[in-house]
């Protein structure tokens, strides 16, 4: 199982030999091979000491510890006790696999084969541009380059013990290694379905990336920890009552719980624009059972004894994730409170917590190891996500009367929530709803209503936008008024980026262009960030507007802002200046899909979330803004079986030429290896190119073809 949070920091206090040694040994059983690397590492560490001061072989011997809770692999572990002695010391590989064997010194390579991409890929620590550019750069060529999987796994170790010692060093190598490890390595453990590594790494980075924003979220969950304790307790008692009243017994479930991890609350923050307490999932039980059938039972018992959150309901072991990641999500109104629900068997568990190292066999060699999680290697793609959507019913015929502290009755559907009585009263009073008062006691305004309730509402002086709550309400004229609320908010960033987008294009002051909007009475700006056509027109209207003075000028100004379009990262860009780069920032990590708004530096364009921060910070403070917009897919699936030889690196070679065909893998299985030396191997893919037989014939020039079909065909043409 995963390292728990005590052990973790049982790690982080461990600094010298004998008792990082024991923990390892607690771990792992001893062998000859374990005891000769532990000698031989330490022998050739012994005048290389740590930043903090401890002896260095402290490090390996740490990094071996974590590696073996995520497998019982001896030569992972003996890799990581002598993962750095190649970098750092005389000794060769060549000397490794004399001594340890063809599979240590395989591995040994591939971690010293990280080091040296790394030191090309990354910008020097002595620059002053951002790390982020240059780490997604060396994430892919991680990705592409790393033949063997168990090389990332104790990478990811060695990262991990490398975050926890991190207070030892300056406070601008903590950035860059901070910055590294989100932008680089917590990606890698969730492409590799490792949660706990991801959870652990993404927590460690944000506590140094953004400490303010850490310390409010921490400052908010210990504030209110005795009362989010107290409340999961409730839940989990209640649903295990539920369960047992109805044919469950104790031996056949477990609940555990849990409060959303810190960076994760942080981007939810960010993408929908809230505060801590409007993320709605922030507390979530989970229900461990022995057989998947019995996830459904379980499912079907909770959204008959609690209301759910129809949209927030997926089903992952039906359409798993591309990781292996199985697990049933839904959210459930509960006393004043909204909890994520997730249902999963304990095999499940064992996989979503532990990812390839779960049910991987690793064996000499590993060069059968399966590659399907390399589906995509972009920052912001995310695997693709099938679910079942309920459809939103009434599941109540009788209304609820609830009354004023003046006594004014107003009828509501029930399972509504205080925020419904605020919009009944007036759309003010629900925009501006601060706090309320149920029956004198105060109470969140998503507590659901019951008959007979005594309603106060509280007011702010400003409205107060909720994006995330509109499913958490159950009348439309709620609704309604939150989704004006928020398409207002959007429009006034639109407006706003508007008049920057045109500064930026225009090389103009940012009041100049606000001044000529004004003067020459141009109608919707706001529509100008998602209307390329629109931005033209602007731009020609003020050409024609200075022409009138100047026809030379009119020239130059036709070529000085004529637009060059580029298709970037799934982004369709305008822009006066070329543009080379994207980057999908990580302070609200975009998706496909969401309202976004780039800024331009230099060459690269840097994409936030339009709801996020900093990204109205930046707008604020005037940031150059160009034109961007998600790009219109019109991708078509395929189904393909093709035969290959079975030889090392004949796959990685295969799926290299399908990149550069700019195919998009989404799944990939290898069959059974048959007596001729080849091996079948079968994908689902999307590709633009529409017709089969021109795509079959460009496939036919790397690999033999056995069938290609469209999987979003009916007629499998």
């Amino acid at each position: 199982m995963p390292l728990s949070l005590a052990e973790i920091e049982k790690i982080k206090h461990l600094h010298d030999v004998d008792s990082a040694s024991a923990y390892l040994f607690s771990k792992i059983e001893s062998t000859d091979q374990l005891a000769k690397a532990l000698e031989y590492s330490q022998e050739a560490h012994k005048e290389q000491f740590r930043k903090s001061g401890e002896p260095y072989i402290v490090h390996p011997i740490l990094v071996a510890s974590i590696v073996t809770t995520l497998t019982d692999d001896t030569s992972m572990t003996t890799a990581a006790l002598l993962h750095d002695i190649v970098e750092d010391t005389d000794i060769s590989i060549f000397d490794i696999e004399e001594l340890f064997g063809k599979d240590v010194a395989h591995l040994v390579g591939g971690l010293t084969k990280i080091d040296v991409i790394r030191d090309n890929a990354l910008v020097p620590s002595t620059s002053d541009e951002r790390l982020v550019a240059s780490a997604l750069s060396f994430r892919k060529m991680l990705l592409a380059s790393i033949e063997d999987v168990r090389v990332l796994v104790i990478k990811l170790c060695d990262r991990l013990h490398n975050m926890l010692t991190l207070d030892a060093l300056p406070d601008h190598k903590q950035l860059r290694i901070a910055e590294e490890t989100l932008v680089v390595y917590s990606p890698i453990a969730h492409r590799l379905g490792i949660s706990f590594l991801k959870n652990i790494l993404e927590d460690l980075s944000f506590s140094y990336l953004f400490k303010e924003e850490k310390h409010h979220i921490d400052n908010y969950l210990d504030t209110n920890y005795h009362a989010i304790e107290m409340r999961l307790g409730e839940f989990k008692e209640s649903i295990s009552k539920l369960l047992l009243q109805n044919g469950f017994c104790e031996d056949d479930f477990e609940i555990l719980s849990r409060v959303k991890h810190r960076y994760s609350i942080y981007l939810k923050m960010q993408r929908k624009g809230v505060g801590i307490d409007e993320v709605l999932d922030l507390l979530a039980v989970r229900v461990l059972v022995k057989d998947p059938v019995e996830c459904y039972k379980i499912l079907g018992l909770i959204h008959l004894h609690f209301r759910p959150l129809a949209s927030r309901f997926k089903d992952y072991i039906a359409v798993a994730k591309d990781n292996g990641y199985q697990t049933i999500h839904t959210s459930v109104f509960y006393d004043a409170a909204i909890f994520e629900v997730q249902i999963r068997t304990y095999d499940m568990h064992n996989t979503a917590e532990l990812g390839v190292a779960a049910h991987w066999k690793y064996k000499s060699g590993a060069g059968n190891i399966k590659l399907d999680w390399l589906d995509s290697l972009q920052y912001q793609d995310e695997p693709v996500e099938d679910f079942y959507t309920l459809m939103k019913n009434d599941l109540y015929s009788e209304d609820i009367s609830v009354f004023s502290p003046t006594g004014d009755a107003f009828t509501l559907p029930r399972g509504a929530v205080a925020l419904d009585f605020a919009y009944a009263v007036h759309s003010e009073v629900g925009n501006k709803a601060e706090a309320v008062l149920i029956n004198n006691i105060k109470s969140s305004l998503l507590s659901e209503l019951n008959n007979g309730d005594i309603v106060q509402v509280v007011t702010a002086e400003e409205m107060m936008t909720r994006c995330s709550w509109i499913d958490a309400v159950k009348t439309s004229r709620a609704q309604t008024n939150m989704k004006l609320n928020c398409n207002a908010r959007i429009r006034e960033i639109n407006s706003k980026s508007a008049v920057s987008i045109v500064a930026t294009i225009m090389s103009l002051n940012i009041s100049r262009v606000k001044e000529w909007f004004d003067e020459s009475h141009c109608e919707n700006i706001s529509n100008i960030p998602n209307d390329i056509d629109q931005l033209k027109n602007v731009i020609h209207k003020y050409v024609a507007d200075i022409s009138k003075n100047n026809r030379f000028t009119a020239f130059l100004s036709r070529h000085r802002f004529k637009l060059k379009h580029t298709t970037l990262a799934g982004l369709d860009i305008y822009s006066a200046s070329s543009v080379n780069d994207v980057v999908f920032d990580y302070c609200c990590h975009p998706k496909s899909g969401d309202e976004v708004i780039g800024f331009i530096e230099k060459n690269k364009v840097n994409v936030h979330h339009k709801l996020c921060q900093h990204s109205t910070e930046k707008l604020d403070a005037n940031a150059g803004v160009i034109f961007v917009k998600w790009e219109h897919s019109k991708a078509h699936k395929y189904q393909l079986i093709a035969s290959m030889l079975n030889e090392k690196g004949a796959l990685a070679d295969f799926l290299t030429f399908l990149v550069k065909l700019n195919i998009d893998i989404t799944s990939i299985e290898l069959g059974k290896e048959s007596v001729d030396y080849t091996k079948y191997c079968e994908l689902v893919f999307e590709a633009r190119e529409a017709d089969i037989n021109t795509l079959r014939v460009k496939i036919e020039d790397k690999i033999k073809v056995i069938q290609l079909l469209r999987a979003d065909d009916a007629y499998k043409n």
